[in-house]
């Protein structure tokens, strides 16, 4: 997309790419997503975090560009960090990533489950979408493993008050097309041997 075909310009496409981020991106991806020779992306990504800011007498926003992790992500300014964490603790928050959709959807089917099994099962890191569910209420560490001593996390109430369940047994049925939970349960074996 040439730069004559954004609205925005380029400020306005790498604004709009940059704000559905859910993880810091590299400047050579923003630079393909944009169609733009990286230096002027990354010229243009140093320009908007300093506007952000608020140099050159321009208002502070509530919000900053940071270049973290070999990438780009848009951030709460620190200045509002109490605001914003009130407002998360209230529940009002932002619908779930994908992410911690699937995390959700582990626990909830194969809970009480370990990080490292859900990371066994999803293949990435578990991590951030644990935090995620534990800080919204919506998952809670039940106790650990008896072999490895990791922490095992189970759906809480607020998930079946949620979901309009009086108990996981009125989950739906997984799909009929997947394997079942012996065969998964030995597939889960193999990966963390």
């Amino acid at each position: 997309m040439s730069e004559h075909a954004m609205p925005g310009g380029l400020a306005g496409a790498l604004e709009a790419v940059l704000m559905v981020a859910d993880e810091p991106i590299p400047a050579a991806d923003l630079a393909a997503a944009v169609e733009t020779p990286e230096h002027e992306v990354n010229a243009q990504l140093i320009a908007l975090a300093a506007e952000y800011r608020g140099a050159d007498g321009a208002r502070p926003r509530g919000f900053e560009l940071r270049e973290v992790a070999g990438g780009w992500r848009v951030y709460s300014a620190a200045a509002y960090a109490d605001l914003v964490e009130a407002f998360l603790r209230e529940g009002r928050t932002a619908k779930l990533t994908q992410a911690a959709l699937e995390t959700l959807a582990i626990v909830a089917y194969r809970g009480p489950v370990s990080r490292g099994r859900i990371a066994a099962i999803r293949g990435v890191s578990a991590e951030s979408a644990v935090r995620t569910l534990l800080s919204r209420g919506l998952i809670d560490e039940v106790g650990s493993d008896e072999e490895t001593g990791a922490a095992l996390f189970a759906t809480t109430r607020l998930f079946l008050e949620r979901m309009g369940l009086a108990s996981l047994d009125e989950l739906e049925a997984l799909a009929p097309h997947l394997p079942g939970a012996e065969v998964i349960a030995e597939i889960e074996e193999r990966i963390a041997t």
